[in-house]
């Protein structure tokens, strides 16, 4: 059970990510899922859109200054959602660990500092081969002829092309149970309810989403 007063930190790490959200929808559930009960109180949520790699991440990252400087300030506890959002570097970890704020991974609240210190160091070996395998595809796809760099657009074009060619062809494959929901007079949010309901997958296979029905109704269907 929480107590106390925090500061919520989340951190993606690319700026298509920031800019969709994607991740931190999740990261900000878990928080809330921690605090739920307790008596605390919420300072300030910051946001940070970062890669996250390397030692010096604090230099890099304004938002997590900011954040580490209101918890000295208002003497509150850092909240994250994983560990890896702070960092995927030993020597960066334990320097927060030993200056003096409290943070806790709401993944794992009552990790001891070995423990933090032993998830740090895997989660750095990680990242490590992550690059490794990187920079392996990258000269894999230099080998095959594969133009890298500032022609990287040329090279994403029949990927994109081929992508949206897929797109249109499901949106027509539905377009006749789309026109006779319409003719029904089912509203749009009506017939995500029925597909979801007649086990009609999306494209993906998942469930459908009030969204998602309106993307291909865009593509081949007049709304």
């Amino acid at each position: 059970m929480a107590n106390g007063k925090f500061v919520t930190y989340y951190r993606v790490s690319t700026q298509k990510q920031g800019q969709s959200g994607l991740g931190l929808e999740a990261q900000e559930q878990a928080v809330l899922n921690y605090l739920n009960g307790g008596e605390w109180e919420l300072i300030q949520k910051f946001v940070e859109v970062e890669t996250g790699k390397g030692s010096d991440a604090l230099d890099r990252r304004p938002q997590l200054k900011a954040a580490l400087e209101m918890c000295k300030k208002q003497k509150a506890t850092l909240l994250i959602a994983v560990l890896d959002r702070l960092g995927r570097n030993v020597h960066f970890i334990s320097g927060l660990m030993e200056s003096g704020i409290d943070f806790v991974s709401v993944e794992s609240p009552n990790d001891s500092p070995f423990m933090l210190h032993v998830k740090a160091a895997v989660a750095e070996e990680e990242g490590r081969k992550i690059s490794a395998r990187t920079k392996a595809a990258l000269q894999a796809a230099k080998v095959r002829g594969v133009v890298l760099g500032a022609a990287g657009a040329a090279n994403l074009k029949p990927n994109i092309e081929a992508r949206q060619k897929a797109a249109d062809a499901f949106a027509g494959k539905l377009k006749g149970n789309v026109e006779g929901m319409k003719a029904r007079g089912l509203t749009q949010r009506a017939m995500v309810a029925e597909m979801n309901m007649l086990g009609i997958k999306t494209a993906k296979g998942g469930a459908w989403s009030l969204v998602q029905l309106q993307r291909v109704m865009a593509r081949h269907c007049n709304p």
